[in-house]
């Protein structure tokens, strides 16, 4: 029989998967890290003795504490809310991000614009995919979650593979080639070169910005033309750029001359050009956020 030290270690052990869970299902660190601390308890209160399987079992837990969440929000929201972005993980871009251990990181990470699609998802088809897709959860077990067959479940999973497949574009997987990028982004809008500009972005790319309750900062921007003319036009705010992590990707935090932040930009960078462009700009949803200082 377990003592109360030994299940809390085990439960430790476990802590980074099941956040891991709850951040893909929910698109939220405080929501995940509830859902996190409600297994906790959950696993506190319960005789497991029996479970030969505790990772597969907290899973479950907190994988059915995430579905209940998604409903809920789905039920609560009228339209989906195309400019609101989920809650960036943010670090300082350092130098051995070439490393082995920085490349583990990045793989266990979840880009922003892969995210965004899956908030797009029915809940079902959400927890499918990210239980199977990315923690190889069989299907069997997922259909006893959302009251489903194997078969239903595994195809929760394929129409949700589908949309994200179509909708979510594959990123580069190097720093280095992405940090080009950007850097040549940056060099194009300083300079007023909007043809620079152009050549850097790929020909669809979506501009989603989130500004909260600020008037006039949330706006979503289709098209290279397009999304060069807001790059050109904020360029002439003399804003302080810092290369960091965002969702184990390259990202800019921008701030004002008095270090004041004005947002914290992702991108997802495909075929060597900018696929993507997801800006937060909200306030209160920034000073929320835990900012590599400014070296």
């Amino acid at each position: 029989m377990s003592t109360p030290e030994r299940l809390a270690a085990d439960f430790e052990a476990h802590r980074a998967h099941l956040r891991g869970v709850a951040y893909r299902m929910l698109g939220s660190v405080s929501e995940a890290d509830d859902a996190v601390q409600e297994a906790w308890i959950r696993l506190h209160r319960s005789d497991v003795s029996g479970v030969e399987n505790l990772r597969g079992w907290l899973t479950t837990v907190v994988a059915r504490l995430c579905l209940d969440a998604l409903r809920s929000r789905t039920s609560r929201r009228e339209e989906p809310l195309e400019t609101h972005l989920p809650d960036p993980i943010v670090r300082a871009l350092t130098r051995d991000e070439d490393g082995p251990e920085a490349e583990a990181i990045r793989a266990d990470s979840v880009g922003l614009a892969l995210l965004i699609v899956l908030e797009r998802l029915d809940p079902d088809e959400r927890l499918a995919f990210v239980l199977h897709d990315v923690f190889g959860v069989p299907f069997d077990e997922i259909a006893a979650i959302v009251d489903r067959s194997p078969a239903a479940a595994r195809q929760l999973a394929s129409r949700a593979r589908r949309r994200v497949h179509g909708e979510a574009p594959a990123p580069d997987a190097d720093l280095r080639a992405q940090r080009r990028v950007v850097d040549a982004f940056l060099a194009a809008a300083k300079n007023g070169d909007f043809e620079g500009l152009v050549a850097v972005l790929h020909p669809d790319i979506v501009l989603r910005a989130d500004g909260g309750s600020v008037k006039g900062m949330s706006r979503l921007v289709r098209g290279a033309q397009e999304v060069a003319s807001q790059a050109a036009m904020f360029s002439k705010l003399e804003l302080t750029n810092q290369l960091v992590l965002v969702n184990g990707s390259i990202g800019l935090v921008s701030r004002f001359p008095d270090g004041r932040v004005l947002s914290l930009m992702a991108f997802t960078i495909s075929g060597g050009r900018i696929a993507g462009m997801e800006i937060l700009a909200d306030p209160d949803r920034l000073a929320r956020l835990d900012l590599p200082a400014v070296e």
